[in-house]
């Protein structure tokens, strides 16, 4: 084992994250002094990259904090945890990235610079920060800017170009790279140690994508295979992009400048050099795909829980009408829904009129299928699995929830008459963060942008010559929940009729302290078993009939295909127009919505590969793994099927705009996750950009300024509240407490129910109280309102559907606390719908009957008084109880975003703001 850092010199590093905790700087002086060997190969001076084709007119610009720079060495790591201080580019882009938050009422166009960066291809003469001929490469220069640090490869042959960009990459995410494929493996232990929160992390993905490494070989093979020219192209870019990665793992080794990660985790010796950085290979991109298709492109399940909470429905209220209870809350296809494409029908994954092969568990009968087995040393205790979860929903679980938005208006609308967009991908707040910028170009590749790191031989969300695109997670179904009964013993089923033997895949690892990770020595094994219509994940009975429930996903074993994709994307030869882009993001199988926008054009198309069910199979609930209700065409030992056509994806050109935010994407489209109805924070930015082109001239400053807006306001406060202070208002207010409580929440609506800082840095809401009772009132409110009809069972089954809130301090939340991404989930459109029901008021779909005091206006609002007033007493110690970071009563901290630590450097908190991570503004102004 290559020798470790003494622990009398780093004394227990503690932050949170991959390293929990504190670093003390006694002693660590002299330590870093003699670590302090060169911190990155040696560079030149350049006079700038070459000119490519640009239409974009100095009208695209870019942000994506913390900063490029995911690298740091040990003396870099050590001094930023005695002393703070950041490597280069570590952290340069959070601050104009915090500022919008304050800023943006006063921006112009002329501003836009203030709070992103410009995104021009190439980088001007006095603009060069240095130049680089990796590995002594005659075919290709990587040139970063003086101001972001970010890589511009431009190479002569298409391998060079590749080669430039890998290395670029491990340049700027080699750990987080390492990190990752080891997270896709399911053997993140063994390599980082055994702390709770990387037990966590194999964990939750590896349950859901349990490959060997044959399957990873077969989704290469498999991609190369069908895909033709493209295919093998793609393979000789891997393996040209892996080349790269390598160089500079050799290089970072010899010149000793490699992150200082591997030192702290006991991979390298910080005297003497030894210990190794394992290479890449092309199978561990796809492990790292696997995890990126896991957490942003894998719309569905969640069958058992549909199924478990109708069973509550129908226990309480009978089967016809729990069931039609349970359906007014699921909210399917709720007419009032805000939708990403206007006035077009495209239906899927529809409720049947007359559903067939429905498997419903028997009452108690479901249990979780266990993934630990085994469990020896620090990994012996359930306490240990419980610490596990948590830390990664905290981590990670923001990631996978709430992701991205995106503003489009068409030329017609715009000041200039050209198309303008502000987009991007909400892919959590992490250091290093998980995406990273790169331009590439070279034969066949013009483009800027943003990529997952360890996956950017492409520009995956970005811009070309004279457009530019990106993408939200859409989450349509495209997993189902099968059946399997059981025979002869709990791991053989009924295959076709055939008694079958389940596969066994398990991953056994095990961990030594390391200095970055006081767990003590520990191991354990992951088991999954497999069907041949996917993992296990739950055991049941139906109908008295042992079964195993299983996750079916149409992109199982085929994250590897979506390269194509990206590929046409970032070549100018290809992409021309508005019906290339379509046709070209046809090729990417994960669920996203796709937009773009040149100088005349606007478009949108929904991705992903949604099977074509059987006749009268309800999507929504678990079904019998037989011929009759499988998938059509279903190939099992490929995993494929009919899919729909494109023509049946909502799509759409030239719209007058489009709005996303994680919202229903057209009429009749069944999307996975609940909440799709009258109120979704889709809805922040539907009303402000209608506004917007309802007046026209809609100019580049004027649509962030929507953006940023919506993404500060309380969805709570501005579409509910409204109807909340109806009903309390019904009747003279005449109780002191209250009425203070209504002053102060109607003061705040009519200032705009945002969440903002009284000036930039104070650290204090404007409206504090008000948000402060809001916060306490909403959870109370919606129990008050819907247990007492619902019963405390169905009422706790529906909130395992859905959250009741997420507000950004919300630690219970889907996203965890400090995760930015706010008010997806969460019961609003109830309330909303059974509010305006009391109230009189028409509702379109309403729910099945009126909850808020049985229906009765006079009752609902002492019910609603009641809780206020036991809300507004709350102390803001009470509403926001403090953590690790916070203290209690702290209400900016409680709601501000946490750059949640993958490595060693940590970075200051930043007031809250729902806005997507990596984010766009373009406006191109001429065309090829």
């Amino acid at each position: 084992m290559p020798r470790r850092i003494p622990r009398t010199a780093l004394d227990r590093l503690r932050t949170p994250g991959r390293f929990p905790g504190f670093l003390k700087t006694a002693s660590v002086c002299a330590l870093i002094a003699a670590l302090l060997t060169p911190l990155s190969p040696a560079v030149a001076a350049d006079t700038g990259t070459a000119a490519v084709a640009d239409h974009c007119g100095n009208q695209c610009s870019d942000i994506l904090p913390p900063g490029q720079n995911g690298n740091a060495t040990l003396a870099q790591i050590l001094l930023n945890q005695a002393f703070g201080s950041m490597p280069a580019h570590a952290s340069d882009q959070l601050g104009p990235y915090a500022n919008l938050a304050i800023g943006h009422p006063a921006l112009t166009n002329s501003t836009i610079t203030n709070f992103f960066n410009d995104a021009s291809f190439g980088v001007p003469a006095d603009q060069v920060a240095s130049t680089l001929k990796p590995a002594g490469r005659t075919d290709v220069t990587i040139v970063r800017d003086k101001r972001t640090g970010v890589p511009h490869i431009t190479g002569t042959t298409r391998y060079g170009t590749e080669f430039g960009a890998g290395y670029a990459a491990a340049q700027d995410r080699l750990w987080l790279m390492d990190v990752f494929r080891h997270v896709g493996r399911g053997n993140l232990t063994p390599f980082a140690g055994g702390d709770p929160a990387n037990q966590g992390l194999e964990q939750e993905f590896w349950r859901h994508a349990p490959y060997t490494e044959a399957d990873l070989q077969a989704q290469i093979d498999n991609a190369v295979a069908s895909n033709g020219e493209r295919g093998q192209q793609a393979l000789v870019d891997v393996e040209a992009y892996i080349d790269g990665i390598n160089a500079y793992i050799d290089a970072s080794d010899s010149g000793r400048y490699f992150p200082g990660e591997y030192v702290l985790t006991g991979h390298k010796d910080s005297i003497t050099n030894a210990g190794t950085i394992e290479h890449f290979k092309p199978t561990d991109l796809v492990a790292l795909a696997s995890v990126i298709g896991a957490l942003f492109g894998s719309g569905g399940g969640g069958e058992v829980n549909n199924a478990i909470s109708l069973l509550a429905a129908q226990e309480k209220y009978g089967i016809a009408e729990g069931t039609e209870v349970w359906e007014s809350f699921r909210m399917r296809n709720d007419p009032e829904a805000v939708v990403t494409v206007h006035d077009k029908s495209f239906p899927y994954a529809e409720r049947p009129a007359n559903p067939q092969g429905t498997a419903l568990p028997d009452d108690g009968a479901v249990t979780a299928e266990p993934l630990v087995h085994d469990r020896t040393g620090s990994a012996a205790t359930e306490t240990a699995a419980a610490t596990s979860a948590s830390a990664t929903k905290s981590a990670m679980s923001s990631a996978r929830r709430g992701m991205s938005n995106a503003l489009v208006v068409g030329g017609e609308h715009t000041a200039s008459g050209h198309p303008i967009a502000v987009f991007g991908p909400q892919t959590g707040y992490f250091a290093p963060q998980l995406l990273l910028l790169q331009e590439i170009q070279g034969p066949g590749i013009s483009a800027r942008g943003a990529s997952f790191a360890g996956l950017s031989m492409y520009v995956e969300l970005g811009r070309g010559q004279d457009y530019s695109w990106s993408a939200t997670t859409s989450g349509q179904d495209i997993i189902d929940t099968y059946a399997v009964e059981l025979c002869q013993d709990d791991h053989h089923y009924l295959y076709r009729g055939t008694c079958t033997a389940m596969e066994k895949v398990e991953r056994k690892n095990a961990w030594k302290p390391t200095t970055a990770d006081d767990t003590p020595a520990g191991s354990y094994t992951m088991r999954v078993w497999r069907t041949k219509y996917g993992p296990v994940s739950h055991r049941a009975t139906v109908d008295g009939k042992r079964v195993a429930y299983t996750t079916l996903r149409s992109s199982f074993l085929h994250e590897a295909d979506s390269i194509i994709g990206f590929q046409m994307l970032n070549d100018p030869d290809f992409l021309n127009g508005p019906q290339r882009f379509q046709e070209a993001v046809r090729h990417i199988n994960y669920t996203f919505n796709w937009f773009y926008v040149d100088s005349e054009h606007t478009a949108y198309y929904n991705s992903g590969d949604n099977p074509v069910r059987a006749t009268g199979v309800d999507a929504e609930f678990p079904v019998w793994a037989r011929p009759s209700y499988e998938w059509r065409n279903w190939d099992p030992a490929a995993n494929t099927a009919d899919y729909t056509p494109p023509s049946a994806h909502p799509n759409s050109v030239d719209q007058d705009y489009y709005i996303s935010w994680n919202n229903k994407q057209a009429a009749d489209y069944t999307t996975a996750p609940w909440g799709d109805g009258s109120v979704h924070r889709g809805n922040l930015l539907d009303d402000r950009v209608r506004e917007l082109v309802q007046q026209g001239g809609v100019t580049r400053a004027s649509l962030v300024q929507a953006m940023a807006e919506a993404g500060l306001a309380d969805l709570r406060a501005e579409d509910v509240l409204p109807d909340l202070l109806k009903v309390v208002n019904s009747s003279p207010v005449t109780d002191t407490a209250a009425k203070a409580a209504v002053d102060k929440l109607s003061a705040w609506l009519t200032a705009g129910a945002l969440r903002t800082e009284t000036r930039a840095g104070s650290k204090t809401y404007a409206h504090a109280d008000a948000i402060r009772i809001l916060d306490a009132w909403w959870p109370l409110l919606v129990q008050a309102e819907f247990q007492p009809g619902l019963g405390s069972e169905l009422f706790t089954a529906f909130t395992q559907n859905l959250p009741v809130d997420e507000a950004p301090s919300a630690a219970h939340g889907p996203t965890g606390a400090h995760a930015g991404s706010s008010f997806q989930y969460g019961w609003w459109s109830y309330v909303d719908k059974d509010l305006r029901a009391v109230l009189g008021e028409p509702v379109e779909a309403p729910l099945a009957r009126e909850y808020c005091g049985d229906g009765s206006l006079s009752a609902c609002r002492d019910s609603l008084i009641g809780t206020l007033k036991t809300a507004a007493a709350k102390t803001p110690a009470q509403v926001y109880p403090g953590d690790d970071g916070c203290s209690a009563g702290d209400q900016w901290c409680a709601d501000s975003i946490v750059q949640r630590t993958l490595g060693g450097i940590k970075h200051a908190r930043i007031s809250w703001q729902n806005r997507p991570t990596y984010q766009q503004v373009v406006e191109f102004t001429s065309h090829r």
